[in-house]
Order: structure tokens, then C-alpha cells, then sequence
């Protein structure tokens, strides 16, 4: 049976929720804020209900099943992460309250602080930033800052491979500098001559470089050090895009790998949801010389209200800070998840992700690569990208793959990205997954491979099973639809 739309249902009178009296003086609001003619629907509670509900069951989530989202991270949330952010002693805080009432909340930013610091290899962190591309910005602008405090002002120049997250290019131009893009080695590395030429090129007028590591090829560099000595040599520094932190916990510190500055995702890494579930949250780890830069304000120890007995934990600005990027303090909730993720995982269970994610991301691509092919087969971290072209199939995109994935229950990998790969298929199997479904993950691209060659246009009408069936995604991204109106 087709369910009516909430708009349908709605009947003059009806109500979903009843407000309590008012116990302060009301207070008239702004006509921009009311609106007599907005038609809001009028349904009952159950109805409304009953109208998200069937939404939601439309959604596809990692609870549900596998999610292989390139770059992405879309790891299984554990549930006691939620429990520990529904606690009211940090559900019901307001960021307002005085230092001496929340002693509990500072405590475990403070050590979560150090808990990134550890594991990073880094001086300081700031908790602040609200995700993975607000962090970004905020190195980047920390970079700036440390330049423009040492008086040299002509520097406008970052570094960026080609095979960047698109937000790489994006920050640099949103904080006034200019980008110089870096190809790519036939081992998918940084190719190290061109980097080369451009310190020399541009040494003098050099910020720095933005460098992520796995890179979204899912491969480590092999030259990172001298890449470290060589943006250092001119002066410049360091940025590392922390979105593949997942591949090195407990295994390698970009802190000693020569990054200056790192910003984490903790709605990937340290499995708070993100997406449709967020939101997101993107601390950033400092170098000593970076660290008097990072956003205010930070917490510390308060050593003259702390005693033998009890620390004190305040708010405090670094001396050379940036200032405010996001109001307050971050986003708290994610922090609690982050926190009880790493405690109750330790140092071994970090580690054994990271060994895990690279596992089965091996043996993932292992299991495909004669069909699909890997344009860089060496051994990955935690992700490879393959092509979706097809011996036998010239018709066939990745695009045709990903969609006939979901009638497999499968949610599709991350599509034509990164640009440098042609039909890129990008997939991350996380350290969540079992043996099981990655094979089952395998068997059903193997069999719509098949399919490519036998029957192309049972992959160019897919999906079949799906709520919504294959829609015209560049008018759709063009001419978006906003608002339900009756036919």
C-alpha cells in the first residue's frame, strides 16, 4: 500500500505535540521568524511519527549493512558511545556554565586533548573546529599566521598533489593564498621532481604544502620524509589532511613524520556517526612551533586552583592564537563519543584497527583486481581505488557498477574520485567488517562484471530495488526541488 504524504493527511484542528504553559512573560516574535501563509501540515503525533519513521527506513545507514564510502571511514558506531553522550551530566550542559560547576566535561576534553596529542605526535591540539574541512581551514590559517608573525608577508604560495581532497584547494583559496598543484608518480606517490622544481620555483613566497597520508589512492608515500625536509627547507610547512588517520593509529605519528599541523576527523577515525548522522568534528594538532597559533581558547590545567588531590581544569587562550573559528567550544557530544572510543579500545585496540583496516582493504582489492583493474598495485592501507571499466563492457561506467551495487544491498564505493584514476571506484571496507561480507562484497562486483558483458543494459536501468529509481543526478543537482507542492 502507497502511504499518503504527510502534507495529505493533514487535517485543520490536528496537533502532534502540546506545549506546556508558559512559566516567564511571553515575548512577541519577529515578523522574519512567523509566516501566516507557510501551509504547515496539521497531523497528530502518530501520524508524525509514523511519517518519519518510514523516511528513515528509506535511508541506508552502516547499520543496515556495508558501507565501503571511500575516504569516508564508515565505520560501525559502537552504542556505548551513545550511551556515554546521552548522559545527562553532559547532555543537559549548557557551554555558558562556570568552569567550577562542568569540572567533569573539561576533564575529558583535557585528555582528550592529550589523547590526540599522543597519538599524533604532536605538542598541542585544539578540540574546536567543527569538521574535517573546518580544520583544514584552520591549519591553513594557522600556517599563515605563523609566516605573516616572522614578517614575511610575501608568502602566498601552498603546495597541493593532484591526488587531494577537493577541499584542499578549496581552503587555500578561502584563506588568500594560491594554490600549485603537484602530480602524481607512476607509483602514486608525489612526484618528487616536480616537488622539487616548485620549492625551487617558489621558495621564497612558500606557506606550505597540504599533503594527505594514506593518500586518496589508499597508498603511504614512500618519500614523505624528504618531502618534510624539502617544504621545510625553503621555510614552509607542513599540513596533513588527517581523513586517513585510520590507517596509521598506533602505527606511525605524522608528528614525527614532519607534519606541523593535522587536523583528525572523529566522525571518522574515532567512530562518531557522521553524514546524515553528524555532526562532524575536526580537532588540530599543533607542532611547537605552531602550537602557540592553534584557536582559543584550549583547556588546561589551572595550577593555582589544583592540589595535590585534584586538578583544575579552565580555559585557556594560546598566546599567539588565531582566535574563535566556531562558536563556544566544538562540538561536545562528538568529543564524548571520541573519548569513550579511545578508552575503551587503549593503545593495542587503536593499533589493531589500523592493522585491521589494512587487512581488509588488501584483501578486498586482491579478491577484484584481475577483474576491476588497480592502476597502482602495491600494497594499500586501508582503501584502494580500481577502475569500473570493464574488459568486454566499453559501455559501462563506474557509475552503471555503483548503482546495480545497491541492488546487491550494497551501498555503492565512492565514485570518480580521485580525478587522476579514470571511472574511479574508491573503496574502504573499514576494520568493522568480517571476512564474510567482504566476500560477499567481492562476489556480487564480480557478478555484475559479468553482467557488463552479457547484459550492459541491465546495468545502465539499475537500480531496480531501490525506493527511488536511477535519476538524472546533474538536473537534479542543478534543478533541485525544494518543497512538496500537490500535483
Amino acid at each position: 500500500m502507497t502511504q499518503p504524504l504527510i502534507f495529505e493527511i493533514s487535517r485543520p484542528g490536528r496537533c502532534a505535540a502540546v506545549l506546556p504553559a508558559l512559566d516567564v512573560p511571553p515575548t512577541e516574535l519577529p515578523d522574519t521568524l512567523v509566516r501566516d501563509d507557510l501551509p504547515l501540515p496539521e497531523v497528530s503525533e502518530a501520524d508524525l511519527v509514523r511519517h518519519y519513521t518510514r523516511l528513515s527506513q528509506k535511508n541506508y545507514a552502516v547499520d543496515i549493512g556495508y558501507y565501503p564510502l571511500g575516504s569516508c571511514t564508515m565505520k560501525y558506531n559502537p552504542k556505548i558511545n551513545e550511551e556515554m553522550a546521552r548522559l545527562p551530566g553532559f547532555a543537559r550542559l549548557h557551554p555558558y556554565q562556570d568552569a567550577y560547576i562542568v569540572q567533569g566535561a573539561l576533564f575529558l576534553m583535557y585528555h582528550l586533548q592529550e589523547f590526540l596529542k599522543e597519538i599524533g605526535g604532536f605538542a598541542a591540539v585544539s578540540l574546536q573546529p567543527a569538521a574535517g574541512a573546518h580544520g583544514e581551514l584552520t591549519g591553513v590559517l594557522m600556517m599563515r599566521a605563523y609566516h605573516l608573525d616572522r614578517g614575511e608577508d610575501g608568502r602566498d604560495v601552498i603546495l597541493v598533489p593532484d591526488s587531494a581532497h577537493g577541499t584542499n584547494p578549496a581552503t587555500t583559496t578561502m584563506s588568500g593564498l594560491r594554490v600549485v598543484e603537484i602530480p602524481s608518480d607512476a607509483r602514486g606517490n608525489v612526484d618528487m621532481a616536480a616537488l622539487k622544481a616548485a620549492c625551487e620555483e617558489h621558495g621564497d613566497r612558500l606557506v606550505g604544502m597540504m599533503l594527505t597520508n594514506p593518500n586518496t589512492l589508499g597508498l603511504f608515500d614512500e618519500n614523505v620524509g624528504e618531502i618534510a625536509e624539502l617544504v621545510h627547507g625553503v621555510g614552509g610547512l607542513l599540513y596533513g589532511d588527517g581523513a586517513n588517520m585510520n590507517a596509521l593509529l598506533g602505527i606511525a605519528r605524522p608528528g614525527d613524520l614532519g607534519f606541523d599541523v593535522l587536523h583528525y576527523n572523529l566522525h571518522k577515525t574515532f567512530s562518531a556517526p557522521h553524514g546524515g548522522g553528524g555532526p562532524g568534528s575536526g580537532p588540530v594538532g599543533a607542532s611547537e612551533r605552531l602550537a602557540e597559533f592553534l584557536p582559543a581558547p584550549v583547556v588546561a590545567v589551572d595550577p593555582e586552583e589544583s592540589d595535590e588531590e585534584s586538578l583544575f581544569y579552565t580555559f585557556v587562550d594560546p598566546l599567539k592564537s588565531i582566535g574563535r573559528v566556531k562558536a563556544f567550544y566544538g562540538h561536545f557530544g562528538v568529543m564524548v563519543r571520541a573519548y569513550a572510543y579511545i578508552r575503551m579500545l587503549g593503545a593495542e585496540g587503536l593499533r589493531r584497527v589500523a592493522e585491521y583496516a589494512v587487512l581488509n582493504a588488501n584483501y578486498l582489492k586482491e579478491r577484484v583486481k584481475d577483474t576491476y583493474p588497480v592502476p597502482y598495485d602495491r600494497i594499500c592501507m586501508h582503501e584502494f581505488v580500481c577502475e569500473g571499466r570493464l574488459a568486454g563492457a566499453p559501455d559501462v561506467h563506474a557509475l552503471d557498477v555503483s548503482k546495480r551495487l545497491i541492488d546487491y544491498g550494497f551501498h555503492p564505493p565512492t565514485n570518480y574520485f580521485p580525478l587522476i584514476v579514470p571511472e574511479a571506484l574508491m573503496i574502504e571496507p573499514t576494520e568493522t567488517e568480517s571476512k564474510d561480507t567482504l566476500d560477499a562484497f567481492a562476489d556480487a562486483l564480480l557478478r555484475i562484471a559479468e553482467e557488463a558483458r552479457t547484459e550492459p543494459d541491465l546495468l545502465h536501468e539499475a537500480p531496480y530495488t531501490a525506493p527511488v529509481r536511477r535519476l538524472d543526478e546533474v538536473r537534479a543537482a542543478k534543478d533541485l526541488i525544494l518543497r512538496w507542492e500537490p500535483d
